[in-house]
């Protein structure tokens, strides 16, 4: 195979053996799976190098994860757009590869790849900016920032001003464009992972199946692993699952779930498999898998998997011109939705309006009449301490050095889209902050709404 096609490449770490020594055989293989998928989507979905997505996206990572994964070596395929990483002698290679519509896909521990190939799917990566007027298309958009707006968003890039590391940022104000920067490497048409921000689009989709007459979030969640006689869990509904109040348990804490993210395991294997640990929503408990189980119901609603497979792109994303966002699957066709998927900072920003605007765009109404009240209200348990939390949203206020009735959608890494309706504001922040050094969102929304006041 020609060079163009094929490339190697590894990141030695001086002391990787040291500090990964420990590691048992399936976390070897959670380790590649996260290179795997992290270098697929970033290349082939993106249009980064392998260098560019080592550099950032692959630094600052879970910490006992993040030295075996500089010295893994990787093997990037652009023919059928793959990328192969090997961890252990007598077992296949960790496989994430391109699938069309859905981006990345990891093939299971020792297993092959089972979904199609995407040789014909996106053969410009990224995917050219859409000529139309935004807030369809890209077109229109020459944002001119006032001194203090462009100072605020510039700190958002200053090392010395900032801990994290951001990727870009994105202001509407009345749904106009009014600032925007990328760091290096990135731009307005590259997506990269939107981590626990996906628990907000599946809160969104779910709201849109709501107004179809598939759910009724009150009643008990439709969950085909559940219907055996006398399983407690048949009594936890949709709404306890969107209020992460679902009573469910896991062996981690309650946003680790490695196994369904990086090691190929399925939403349908584990994420339904956990058993209750305290009554349903008597207690708050963040939870990936209380998302993932979510839209497991919303599978189990409509009529086929291909009316499923096709439901966010076809009922949101396209819609909403979301052209370069995509919700990825596990290798049994099941949405990764409560981190699993790939979007870029333009996007964010027209769910945000989306949002801001009750569910209605462009005139016509797509989320059912109240549906965004229902996300940002609170009900039953909270956390302890921080924000509130409605149905799939945060809620932020004074306390937060917001103003009353904020609310955003949050993901790991520094991913945030910020709704203030009260200014008429959308505040987007894409970051690959690293673990521990965690960015400031909520200061720096009160630093965008002090500079647009």
């Amino acid at each position: 195979m020609s060079a163009c096609l094929l490339a190697v490449v590894a990141f030695a770490a001086p002391a990787a053996a040291q500090q990964h020594r420990e590691l048992t055989p399936h976390q070897r293989a959670i380790a590649a799976g996260y290179k795997a998928l992290t270098l697929c989507e970033g290349q082939f979905g993106g249009g980064r190098t392998p260098e560019q997505v080592a550099a950032l996206e692959l630094t600052g990572i879970y910490p006992e994860y993040e030295a075996l994964v500089a010295e893994l070596p990787a093997t990037s395929n652009a023919q059928d757009r793959s990328v192969s990483v090997p961890f252990a002698p007598n077992m296949p290679p960790r496989l994430a590869y391109r699938v069309p519509h859905f981006g990345c896909a990891l093939a299971p521990i020792g297993g092959k790849r089972v979904l199609p190939p995407a040789h014909h799917a996106n053969p410009s990566i990224p995917l050219p900016a859409d000529p139309r007027a935004w807030p369809i298309g890209d077109g229109g958009i020459a944002p001119k920032p006032s001194k203090a707006l462009d100072a605020a968003v510039a700190a958002a890039f200053d090392p010395a001003v900032s801990k994290g590391r951001s990727t870009g940022v994105v202001v509407l104000r009345d749904g106009k464009v009014i600032a925007e920067r990328y760091a290096d490497g990135f731009g307005p048409l590259v997506p990269n992972r939107t981590w626990s921000v996906a628990k907000s689009i599946a809160g969104t989709l779910v709201g849109i199946a709501v107004a179809d007459g598939k759910l009724d979030p009150m009643k008990p969640a439709t969950i085909p692993e559940w219907r055996q006689y006398g399983d407690p869990r048949a009594a936890v509904t949709l709404d306890q699952l969107l209020r992460m109040a679902s009573g469910l348990g896991s062996d981690t804490a309650g946003n680790r779930t490695d196994a369904i993210y990086f090691g190929g395991t399925s939403v349908t294997e584990q994420a339904v498999a956990w058993p209750l640990v305290a009554p349903p929503g008597s207690m708050f408990r963040y939870a990936n898998n209380d998302t993932m189980i979510a839209i497991r119901a919303l599978r189990a609603s409509l009529a086929d998997d291909n009316a499923y497979l096709h439901f966010p792109g076809d009922r949101l994303f396209r819609p909403l011109g979301m052209q370069h966002t995509t919700a990825g699957i596990d290798w049994q066709n099941n949405f990764v939705l409560s981190s699993q998927v790939w979007s870029t900072a333009r996007d964010f920003a027209r769910l945000g309006e989306f949002w801001r605007n009750d569910g209605v765009w462009q005139g016509k109404r797509i989320l059912p009449e109240g549906w965004m009240k229902y996300m940002t209200t609170p009900s039953g348990p909270q956390p302890a301490t921080g924000p509130g939390y409605g149905a799939t949203l945060w809620l932020f206020g004074p306390k937060q050095g917001l103003p009353e009735g904020s609310y955003a959608a949050q993901g790991n890494r520094g991913q945030s889209i910020f709704v203030i309706p009260s200014a008429r504001l959308v505040v987007v922040r894409r970051g690959e902050d690293q673990a521990g050094n965690a960015f400031d969102a909520p200061r720096f929304v009160a630093e965008v709404l002090k500079a647009v006041e």
